[in-house]
């Protein structure tokens, strides 16, 4: 790490998606020493820990571990308040999954005891910081398409699926727009700036279910949908673009995700903002074909864990992360200010601001490319 000393990092909440991230973490990012795991489930911590040659810790341990310096919070939704709480309060820097909050006076709430207390504090998603919306961003920022004018994303899936496999996902903060939605969000965050203005409409269709998975203990169970499952929201940016949402869960199982871009000189097409790969396409101005762009940047395979390792680069540089919290409570904002448009039948004036993230510096492609190690590009 030469003169940078590596940032202790705890983890807390060790379910599914706490794998990648911890293979990413003890492997793929130097800048971060993975000290040990918590979870209130005493098989997964003790999974993770074994996996990764971690120590099993208990959430006081982490806390008051003078030598952490980061704490990973990758927990239930519904848990995301009081960890984050808990270790900010603690003095810890932090990195947490999304959403960062379920209430906007909740993460208001975490967003000013960070400012209080000097720390750092991040949020997923951290795929923006991946190939194709770092690749879609340089194009559109070097005016490939003109003025981009519009933009739409859409995202479908099944809820009903879903919960039966990820349960999380019928209740608070796992629905359509909060757990998913905000990848798309983000992307449109992280290239066109922050939002103005919002309307939309919000439900959960036919929200009384039944457990159908045979080897489920509580299959043909009924149970309830807790959270939205069809966004339909229209937007517009502080720049001038104007752009429409449609999330839904109501359908197939097999996604279909899209964003496009509509510009001046052409229209440019994004891959699923859930992935850090995948082909950006154009069609410019007298074509009629899409064509692929090369990729700009490096980070194309699920490098999930780059987030914490941006932020503790930041730590060490003495800058703000990329993905800031700022930009996560406005992302939450919007989402949440569409389920209030729909509540009240009024559009919804977005009352926060943020800075958009700086791009990752281009070439920073990898030893696959001939290039330097993808680290670099998080130090920089």
């Amino acid at each position: 790490m030469g003169k940078f000393k590596r940032v202790k990092t705890a983890v807390v909440g060790c379910g599914t998606i706490s794998d990648i991230y911890l293979q990413n973490m003890t492997e793929a990012f130097d800048i971060l020493e993975v000290a040990g795991c918590y979870d209130s489930i005493k098989e997964r911590m003790e999974n993770r820990a074994s996996k990764y040659g971690i120590r099993q810790m208990s959430l006081d341990e982490i806390l008051n571990d003078k030598s952490i310096e980061l704490v990973l919070n990758i927990t239930d939704p519904k848990r995301h308040h009081l960890v984050s709480s808990q270790a900010l309060n603690a003095g810890k820097h932090l990195y947490s999954e999304k959403p960062i909050d379920l209430s906007l006076e909740g993460a208001r709430e975490l967003v000013e005891l960070a400012d209080r207390k000097g720390l750092l504090y991040g949020n997923a998603p951290d795929t923006f910081m991946g190939q194709a919306i770092q690749t879609a961003r340089f194009y559109i920022d070097k005016g490939l398409i003109g003025d981009v004018t519009s933009v739409y994303a859409v995202l479908n899936r099944d809820a009903g699926l879903l919960a039966e496999r990820f349960p999380f996902t019928a209740g608070p903060g796992g629905g359509i727009g909060l757990d998913v939605g905000v990848y798309y969000v983000t992307a449109l965050l992280s290239i066109l700036g922050p939002v103005k203005d919002v309307g939309g409409f919000v439900t959960t269709r036919n929200p009384e279910r039944t457990h159908f998975f045979p080897a489920r203990e509580d299959f043909g169970e009924k149970y309830t949908l807790e959270a939205e499952n069809l966004v339909v929201g229209s937007l517009v940016f502080a720049n001038g673009v104007m752009g429409t949402l449609h999330f839904n869960s109501n359908s197939i199982g097999n996604e279909k995700p899209q964003i496009v871009m509509y510009g001046t000189e052409g229209i440019l097409y994004m891959p699923d903002p859930n992935c850090f790969g995948g082909e950006v396409q154009v069609i410019l101005k007298g074509q009629t074909e899409k064509v692929t762009l090369p990729p700009t940047h490096g980070f194309a395979e699920n490098h999930r864990g780059i987030g914490p390792a941006e932020l503790a680069w930041s730590l060490r540089l003495g800058r703000k992360p990329r993905t800031s919290k700022e930009m996560a409570f406005h992302g939450l904002e919007l989402l949440l200010g569409l389920y209030k448009s729909c509540e009240t039948r009024r559009f919804y004036e977005m009352t926060s601001r943020f800075e958009r993230p700086a791009p990752l510096p281009r070439g920073c492609l990898g030893p696959a490319y001939g290039g330097s190690p993808l680290e670099a590009g998080l130090a920089v």
